[in-house]
């Protein structure tokens, strides 16, 4: 057998996992681990005869690995080694190591939480951190302490740039091997970042170019996505030179097309490999030495605003970027062009984040269920699953029929096309539209649920699968779960049913896209085939509909967040879930008042998505086939549009009404309580407030701010809080006995706030409030004048002749002083003070040689203690 960097440790691993039930192996990319761990530890003692597991991360490197074994062992795939991906495995009898993708394992543990057999389960490139791996992993652990005391199950983590302190977290006692490897030395040239004015793909093919002038071998280049690899190939297409050959590398090409990039150029060429992120780990492209990275990759994140998944770009780690430049010195020394700056790559994130924190837990929620875990943290994670991601994915299944409350009472819909419980625990709304946990409630996996999840589909899917055996249409079900599960392979309209009559071979079908009909119709066969055998007990009722009928009720029943209303004419839609879509100007399907969406996406941020994937919805179904999508409520609420009450019986799919009925007898108590949440969102200025009102509510907080300041207890207080805030949150008390009158925003007016609100105030108080706090005050002129409560203290402003003669300042309440303005004659302020002596004494007299050149018509007299008090003018005397 060959000699790898990693037989260097081979005997330190034996000794770790005959020690220990899990180990970590650390070794740099091309040191072997993949290839030779698993047939290096095959004949171990502890093994005793069972199986060897070990999980990849993609289908592409899973198939790679068990050849390349079997080749090592002289033997065919399926016999020592074999290997089990989606739509294809190839294992026997004699089969002691099984190469398998991720979700495989899951699956495998849920029927044998034991797993009876298996002796050692390998997680290679774990650094990956995908859902699956996570879960698997948890499981494993999990299953291994319930079921495997007597001959533990051993876990092996295998990586070249793992996290170890967060491993280390979750397996203290297990023992780390590290392999220092015998990679090539690697070059690395920085070539700056690509430019605002520069597009991805003319950057990458000078970098390609400038790659094949000074260095030799083939090249791999690193890219976000396959809309990146054909627009690069086209580039590069009109400009290379001869004997250079380009090839694509990516999950949805065929076997044999990812086999042509693997392979080594032919001699005298050289080749270009356009690769997404399936090419960083566990795969040896023969004769490249040469690796250009785009810097980015490309990930589905969840949105919690809509619920969708959404493909976001963005930099990679600095762990994924050693990676990528490690596969330049596989096989020789070699050189990697980076389009981004040294200083930059010390600004990476460390490492990629895991998956679990930004992807869709339905799939997880369902196989938690299955598990019979209704906690979370009943497992050991790596990291936990995130509540608000696992609540929404768990809301998703109850609306499925997958899961069901425990020790609940029913379910309702609410404003937001949510489900709420109708009995004493279970959700409720918060205030920013979401759904809260409220008592002690619990999930329980139904029926359907069990056999959704035993379909190895995401549930929607599976639901849908589930229907379409239920009514009659299970090859359309398969169809369209296999069209869902693949990249959509037409262009031009959103039109689903377009798509199942390309399967059919009802249009015509491009040599390019032929590889994707043969996968998307050999998934459909095996879809069905996993129908037949796991759905033989359910009931079957056949409907009649025809096929495009049938289509958007299938796909209605799989989205049913996502049933969208034309909003108006044109192509604006909103969902069920409250999102708003649109459709291209000028496709098809606008001529439809509903739609059963698939897929729609659009930038983080943005109010309104595209729709890539839909079918017309006939809204009669509603009636037959969608019954049980839809809810009936009485609905007595504000309507903000028209500003009236609401008042009618609604049938309506999440905040969608189908039809709507006014109600002859509306309950008050409800409409009063529609009326205040109205008002708590709107604030009290819709309120017919006046002048009198208002100014009665400053007097009264400055009574009450007085008493509290004066050293009086909150609840001793006599003068009640008649703030915006308290009115706002007793709203109930005060205004709530008056409100049935009230229909449309206008009769607010005729509500009587002075009666209102006065009656509120007991006696003595009324009398108090005028003696403590008077609107007006008598000056020494004798006029009355007004006093202004708008401030602490309360403002007296007049003229400064009006106060001749008054020593002390005037008071109110229980002795607080006024702030008095004093004002020239034209209203001007001339000193704001509450010592009217000490200004007399002191102030007065700059303001007197100021004022008295300015305004001699008006008396200012030396002595203004002693002089009469005027408003007016001096007045001449006449002989």
């Amino acid at each position: 057998m060959i000699t790898l960097p990693v037989s260097e440790v081979i005997d330190q691993l034996r000794c770790a996992l005959s020690m220990a039930d899990e180990a970590v192996l650390e070794a740099p990319p091309g040191a072997g681990k993949t290839t030779l761990v698993p047939l290096k530890l095959l004949h171990e003692g502890w093994l005793e005869g069972q199986k060897i597991l070990m999980l990849e991360p993609r289908r592409l490197a899973a198939r790679m690995a068990a050849g390349r074994m079997a080749q090592l062992l002289n033997e065919a795939v399926g016999e020592t080694v074999g290997y089990r991906v989606r739509m294809d495995s190839k294992v026997g009898p004699q089969t002691r190591i099984e190469v398998v993708t991720e979700g495989i394992l899951t699956r495998m543990l849920q029927q044998d939480p034991a797993l009876e057999g298996v002796g050692l389960v390998i997680f290679d490139e774990f650094h990956e951190r995908s859902l699956d791996a996570d879960f698997g992993l948890a499981l494993a652990l999990q299953g291994r302490e319930l079921f495997r005391e007597e001959q533990p199950l051993k876990l092996l983590l295998m990586s070249a740039t793992l996290d170890s302190a967060v491993v280390e977290k979750l397996l203290p006692d297990a023992p780390v091997v590290r392999c220092e490897g015998r990679m090539y030395p690697v070059a690395v040239k920085y070539l700056g970042p690509v430019k605002p004015d520069q597009r991805l793909e003319q950057r990458i093919a000078r970098a390609v170019m400038q790659g094949l002038e000074e260095e030799s071998g083939s090249l791999l280049v690193f890219l976000p996505g396959q809309r990146e690899i054909r627009a690069v190939a086209q580039v590069l297409s009109q400009c290379l030179p001869d004997k250079v050959k380009i090839t694509p590398l990516y999950g949805d090409l065929t076997i044999d097309q990812q086999q042509q990039a693997i392979q080594p150029a032919e001699n005298g060429w050289r080749k270009i490999v356009l690769a997404t992120n399936i090419a960083e780990t566990s795969l040896t492209i023969e004769g490249v030495r040469v690796v250009i990275d785009a810097g980015l990759s490309r990930e589905s994140r969840l949105d919690p605003a809509s619920g969708m998944s959404r493909l976001h770009t963005r930099k990679l780690s600095r762990a994924a970027s050693i990676q990528r430049m490690g596969r330049a010195g596989r096989m020789e020394p070699g050189c990697c062009y980076r389009l981004w700056s040294e200083s930059q790559q010390e600004q990476l994130a460390p490492y990629t984040d895991p998956e679990i924190l930004n992807a869709d837990l339905a799939p997880l929620a369902l196989q938690l269920a299955r598990w019979g875990v209704d906690d979370p943290a009943e497992l050991s994670w790596l990291n936990l699953p995130p509540t608000g991601a696992l609540s929404q994915a768990r809301e998703l299944l109850l609306r499925l029929g997958a899961l069901e409350m425990t020790g609940a009472s029913g379910y309702k819909l609410t404003d937001i096309g949510a489900l709420e419980m109708a009995g004493s625990s279970g959700y409720k709304l918060t205030d920013n539209g979401t759904l809260k946990m409220t008592g002690a409630s619990g999930y329980k996996l139904t029926d359907n649920g069990a056999m959704m999840a035993d379909l190895p589909l995401h549930p929607r899917l599976s639901h849908m699968l589930l229907i379409g055996w239920q009514t009659g249409f299970t090859q359309l079900a398969c169809q369209i779960a296999a069209l869902l599960s693949e990249r959509d392979p037409l262009t031009g309209d959103a039109d689903l049913s377009r798509r199942i009559a390309w399967i059919k071979g009802e249009l015509t079908c491009s040599n390019r896209d032929r590889p994707t009909l043969s996968r998307i119709r050999q998934l459909s066969k095996q879809f069905k085939r996993n129908a037949e055998r796991r759905l033989q007990k359910v009931a079957q009722k056949s409907i009649s509909l025809n096929e495009s009928q049938a289509v958007a009720m299938l796909l209605a029943q799989a989205y049913p967040d996502r049933i969208a209303s034309r909003r108006s004419e044109g192509t604006d839609y909103r969902l069920s879930n409250g999102r708003a879509v649109r459709l291209n100007q000028g496709d098809a399907l606008q001529k439809s008042d509903w739609l059963a969406v698939a897929n729609s996406g659009g930038q983080h941020g943005q109010s309104s998505d595209r729709v890539f994937l839909a079918a017309a919805l006939d809204g009669g179904l509603f009636s037959n086939a969608l019954r049980d999508l839809t809810t009936t409520e009485e609905v007595v609420a504000w309507d903000s549009k028209t500003d009236r009450m609401l008042c009618e019986r609604q049938r309506r799919i999440g905040v969608l009404v189908i039809e709507r009925k006014a109600m002859q007898n509306i309950p008050v108590e409800a409409k009063c309580r529609a009326l205040i949440t109205m008002i708590r969102k709107q604030g009290l200025g819709i309120l017919p407030w006046n002048d009198a009102i208002n100014l009665w509510r400053q007097r009264l907080a400055f009574l009450r701010r007085a008493e509290l300041e004066a050293g009086t207890a909150d609840s001793d207080c006599r003068w009640p809080d008649f703030s915006d805030s308290a009115l706002l949150g007793s709203l109930e008390h005060w205004l709530g006995p008056y409100l049935a009158p009230v229909n449309h925003i206008n009769h607010f007016a005729r509500l009587d706030l002075n009666s209102i609100l006065q009656g509120m105030l007991e006696w003595p108080l009324p009398r108090d409030l005028d003696k403590l706090a008077p609107e007006r005050i008598q000056l020494p002129t004798g006029n009355r004048t007004r006093i202004d409560y708008s401030e602490y203290p309360p403002v007296l402003a007049v003229k400064l002749q009006e106060m001749f003669g008054c020593v002390d300042t005037p008071t109110i309440g229980n002795g607080v002083a006024l702030k008095i303005h004093l004002l020239s004659p034209a209203r001007r302020p001339l000193q704001v003070t509450q010592d009217l002596a000490s200004f007399w004494a002191n102030s007065y007299r700059e303001v007197q040689k100021d004022m008295k050149g300015r305004y001699p018509k008006h008396p200012w007299p030396d002595n203004p203690l002693e002089a009469q008090p005027s408003a007016g003018i001096k007045r001449k005397k006449h002989n």
